[in-house]
């Protein structure tokens, strides 16, 4: 069996490990990549979020990207019945990025993936991992690659950025229930041919049909529309008595009074795909010799596009502890890695769990706007989730519930 050693094996090309490994490779560290599916491939997640620009550039993806001209993201747009809310990531609190991108993953995965192979790492697709042993914390991995063929990988360190794959999750058994609620999503892209000039055209939306049914319109520059469902499991099943998602995502998409003119009977570009109970969690993060990133630890919801900001976060703050590691420096797994991660899945949890009890709904739909109180729930939705000088970071768990509370018992109040 043929052997190979690196300092570390990072285990799926996508955000998560195209950010840890091209970060690594810059500071002189050996990497091997391993990848189970042949890009480009389909795959969820294509809203990104301001915080993920951080990354890229860092890793010095930014310039592959920017130059495929995808279409930009420059803040989000919420639609209830008649009335509509929007988000400008140039007005929120704090520093950091005012645009990012709406993105084909096949296509943003994959520039990714040819950049860290053109810098030189070596990145092997259509590679399976089948086991993984520890000794200490070294690790010897068995690959099989796309012709059959086994071998093993030596690594000082694994980063498992294996997104749905869950490879370590799954074979070290680390994987435990999430504790929101379980929701599905349907969704697929159109050729969007009734598609308006200008910002109406191109901007990221999310249409409310019920408090916890959402529809999103995720405009590309190559003139593709992604459209999905998300709804609670029991609902999303529902909506098709064949358990046909074609019928289920035209019937959802029925169901908007917002999007019904400009989707219905649009050709969908391929048959729509159900992630059914979509969110996911892990006992812990990291072990000797690994660490969890991106999916393969935790999935919240697409409501907020915390996905890829979240896996490459962890990527990248994985590549940097065990940089620090490597150089002979102590680092504190638990406290670095595990609770600094857990501080922003909490706040964007309390987003979440607080969106489909509507209590967040209140907060986007009040009028009249409060500039402030919008300034600081847009910091959040950059996935600026980290910086406490934002009380709506800080005190997360009990603000939105306070004021959405608050302003329920003022309009009981108020004369009609």
């Amino acid at each position: 069996m043929i052997k190979e050693f690196v300092d570390v094996l990072v285990i799926g090309a996508g955000p998560s490990g195209c950010v840890s490994a091209s970060y690594l490779h810059k500071n002189n560290v050996k990497i091997k990549v391993v990848e189970k599916t042949k890009f480009p491939r389909l795959v969820v997640g294509e809203s990104l979020i301001p915080r993920v620009m951080d990354h890229f550039a860092e890793a010095e993806l930014f310039e592959c990207l920017d130059a495929m001209n995808f279409e930009k993201k420059l803040g989000a747009r919420f639609i209830r019945g008649e009335e509509i809310c929007v988000f400008d990531f140039s007005k929120k609190f704090g520093e950091g990025w005012d645009w990012t991108w709406q993105v084909p993953r096949a296509d943003f995965d994959n520039t990714m993936a040819q950049e860290v192979i053109r810098k030189g790492i070596d990145l092997e697709f259509e590679s399976e991992v089948l086991e993984v042993s520890f000794e200490g914390k070294n690790s010897k991995t068995i690959v099989k690659d796309k012709d059959g063929n086994l071998k093993e990988i030596h690594a000082k360190f694994i980063i498992d950025s294996s997104g749905y794959g869950r490879v370590l999750p799954r074979l070290l058994d680390l994987d435990t229930p999430s504790q929101l609620d379980p929701h599905s999503s349907i969704f697929t892209h159109v050729k969007d041919i009734n598609r308006t000039e200008g910002e109406e055209g191109t901007q990221i939306s999310f249409d409310i049909l019920e408090t916890e049914v959402w529809l999103w319109v995720i405009p590309f520059s190559n003139g593709n529309t992604s459209l999905g469902v998300v709804g609670p499991t029991d609902f999303i099943n529902s909506l098709s008595e064949n358990k046909d998602n074609a019928e289920a995502l035209r019937n959802a998409i029925q169901k908007s009074d917002y999007y019904i003119k400009r989707f219905k009977g649009t050709e969908f570009l391929f048959e729509p795909v159900k992630l059914e109970n979509y969110s996911r969690a892990v006992k812990r993060m990291y072990g000797d010799g690994f660490a969890l990133t991106g999916n393969s630890s935790e999935f919240l919801d697409p409501v907020f596009s915390s996905g890829v900001a979240f896996a490459t976060e962890s990527g990248m703050l994985a590549a940097k502890l065990y940089l620090k590691e490597s150089q002979g420096i102590e680092v504190d797994w638990e406290v670095e890695f595990t609770e600094y991660m857990k501080k922003g899945i909490a706040v964007f949890t309390t987003y979440v769990k607080e969106w489909y009890t509507g209590n967040l709904q209140t907060l986007f739909f009040h009028q009249p706007e409060n500039p402030d109180v919008k300034e600081k729930i847009c910091s959040v939705l950059a996935g600026y989730v980290w910086n406490e000088e934002n009380p709506f970071v800080k005190k997360h768990d009990h603000v939105i519930a306070n004021m959405a509370y608050l302003l329920n018992m003022q309009k009981e109040q108020s004369p009609e």
